[in-house]
């Protein structure tokens, strides 16, 4: 090895012992609720698509097929936006693929309020999904890679929680606005988040990112931010320690090298859980506004106030997660969640498929299991891998996750046209759940109480 790489290598894991000597101080408070206001207004847009959807133009005439298919366009979107903003995030930074990604699904949204076709509705759709895909998995690795090892997981998921914030509020507003306004007012809101790009050009990049990218004197300066954050409270820092005892070669990432040694295992693992998670999630949560319309002919408003009680469950999972992680741990949490969801997905889908109430009962317990692996996973994806190359995991399972957005809808809409039953529905999504609970039994390892250096040694 190269003395300039070694050395480069120890100037690195200086920048990060320093990060991990930070206790938690106002600058980061700052950081997380303004990366925070991003990612809520991203779980406001996120649904929007499926509160919006009983109240759609009735002249475009949409089958059960064509609704699956309006929710999943946008459900491809986030898939290539997830591997692009992950891709893009690794190479030119955090906070710039953040704020592009803002800027682009809020421009979408905005077009989505004002067209009355449905093709360019359904482009504008997948436009929205690119920037929903890149913001969130790009922003939960610069909040991960803030962060010291001791509380890691409830810091950031903590953060992550504004996410379903973001979903019961759109939930709320769209039971209140749909009816009385129409969907349109929903989509134009979608645009508010744009306002947010000057905050963030407020803050430093990450210390982190900037030190594996060889970027020593811009790491210098990010972390030094933060430091005199800390010092103007009054508080004294401790000489900050090697994170690890043989430092890391500075280079490049290679999309290859999450198949290669030990992150192989790590990536098909993430991918099987991210899919599964997300495939049970959204391809509920998407449907519900209308399985209650369509199959229980309750009105706009009772459907859209019944997925307010749903995502208020959800949101529960998130906080209970967050206050449970660190102590009993990423695979015991996700693997025990994820097969008690099963467990309940298949109790609703032989017991409770009969009247609405008690799909609304079974589908909230459902989504308070689901929303805290959802939430779980995006802390423990930025964890598995190095900083050179942790936007571009996360985003690569992010990805799978939005494939689940697709398939998930898609198999709904296909079961309902070709006959099937809600139970048909429901128990399907309870034999995928068990699947992801058995792939993290199995397969994964853990991670609380490791600095992000020590789990990619």
């Amino acid at each position: 090895m190269e003395t300039s790489t070694i050395d480069a290598g120890r100037a690195a894991d200086a920048i990060n012992a320093r990060m991990e000597r930070l206790p938690m101080s106002r600058w980061h408070v700052k950081a997380r609720v303004i990366v925070g206001a991003v990612t809520f207004f991203d779980g406001f847009d996120q649904l929007m698509i499926a509160y919006s959807l009983p109240d759609l133009p009735t002249a475009w005439n949409l089958t059960s097929t064509m609704i699956a298919w309006v929710i999943a366009v946008g459900g491809l979107g986030m898939l290539f936006g997830a591997l692009g903003g992950g891709w893009l995030a690794d190479r030119i930074g955090r906070l710039r693929v953040i704020e592009i990604s803002l800027v682009v699904y809020a421009i979408a949204s905005l077009g989505m309020a004002f067209t009355n076709s449905l093709v360019i509705f359904m482009i504008l759709r997948f436009i929205q999904g690119l920037g929903l895909g890149a913001e969130v998995p790009v922003a939960a690795a610069y909040i991960g890679e803030i962060a010291k090892a001791h509380g890691r997981g409830r810091f950031v998921l903590l953060y992550e929680t504004i996410f379903p914030v973001g979903l019961v509020v759109s939930a709320v507003v769209s039971a209140w606005i749909v009816p009385n306004y129409g969907y349109q007012i929903l989509f134009a809101l979608g645009a508010l988040p744009v306002l947010l790009v000057p905050l963030l050009h407020r803050l430093p990049e990450s210390p982190r990112w900037l030190a594996a990218r060889g970027r020593f004197d811009e790491a210098d300066e990010s972390v030094s931010i933060i430091e005199a954050d800390v010092r103007s409270r009054g508080i004294e820092l401790a000489e900050p320690r090697p994170t690890v005892d043989d430092p890391a070669v500075v280079r490049k990432a290679r999309f290859r090298e999450l198949f290669e040694g030990i992150y192989l295992r790590r990536t098909l693992m993430l991918a099987s859980i991210w899919l599964c998670a997300y495939f049970v999630n959204y391809g509920i949560a998407s449907w519900l506004p209308t399985l209650y319309r369509k199959h229980f002919g309750v009105s706009t408003e009772t459907a859209l106030h019944y997925s307010v009680f749903t995502t208020v469950a959800g949101l529960i999972g998130c906080l209970l997660i967050a206050f449970l992680i660190d102590g009993l741990g990423r695979r015991l949490c996700i693997s025990t969640a994820m097969a008690l969801c099963a467990l309940t997905l298949g109790l609703l889908a032989g017991f409770g498929t009969n009247t609405e109430t008690a799909v609304l009962a079974w589908s909230a317990s459902a989504a308070l299991l689901v929303f805290a692996v959802n939430m779980a996973l995006y802390v423990y994806t930025a964890e598995l891998y190095p900083t050179r190359m942790r936007a571009m995991g996360a985003a690569f399972g992010g990805a799978a996750g939005r494939l689940g957005i697709v398939v998930g809808p898609l198999l709904v809409g296909w079961i309902l046209d070709h006959g099937g039953s809600l139970s048909w529905v429901f128990g399907a999504f309870a034999v995928v759940a068990g699947i992801g609970a058995i792939v993290v039994a199995l397969f994964a390892v853990e991670t609380k109480e490791l600095t992000l250096e020590e789990i990619s040694k």
